[in-house]
């Protein structure tokens, strides 16, 4: 009897496909929906989580948000990604064996870890500059929103308890960091709108 073929084999296979073609959610979500329905009889879950690991372990590449690719010449390994002790020890050290977002450590009885600032999965490489001290709260914050979406959503309840406050300069501040968030086009699917906000 052969094995059944995972969701994360399906996915890749139909990647395979179109080799150098930028795929959308749209472009291939119903193939193999439907695929893991024949094969399983279940509606499957967590398509989207399967094919960001995919690209987590090297075999898809993000384009942008939604749209991944499969590049047969594409070779990535993310061990070689990883810091090595050395610079993990300098990187603690140049930290202050702290974490740089709430400034508790071990003196506090905090584990610390040692995070890619900008993350593996989008090309973050495994540099002392690209390294940061966390604890282990923010680091799970941070891997579940990244850290622009994690700014935007505190600036957006911050600009509500200004509002209670009636703290006008921290107001016009707010404002004009959402102003830079359009400008710049990130995270627009936080929804920002100063109007609503009044």
């Amino acid at each position: 009897m052969s094995k059944i073929p995972s969701q994360s084999d399906l996915i890749l296979a139909h990647f395979k496909k179109y080799p150098m073609q930028e795929l959308h959610h749209e472009d291939w979500i119903d193939e193999v929906t439907k695929q893991v329905q024949e094969l399983t009889g279940k509606i499957p879950r967590d398509l989207w989580r399967a094919t960001r690991k995919l690209h987590a372990d090297g075999k898809l590449k993000k384009i942008r948000k939604g749209v991944y690719m499969y590049d047969p010449d594409y070779v990535h390994n993310p061990e070689l990604e990883d810091f090595t002790e050395e610079q993990k020890q300098k990187i603690l050290e140049r930290d202050a064996y702290q974490c740089v977002v709430c400034g508790r450590g071990k003196k506090d009885g905090v584990e610390i870890q040692v995070d890619h600032i900008k993350p593996k999965s989008k090309g973050g490489k495994a540099t002392i500059e690209n390294g940061q001290t966390l604890c282990g709260e923010h680091n799970y914050r941070k891997k579940n929103y990244n850290q622009t979406e994690t700014g935007k959503k505190m600036f957006i309840r911050l600009y509500e308890l200004a509002k209670t406050e009636g703290d006008t300069k921290l107001l016009e501040f707010i404002e004009d960091v959402m102003d830079v968030y359009e400008k710049h086009g990130i995270n627009g699917h936080i929804v920002w709108d100063d109007d609503e906000q009044e």
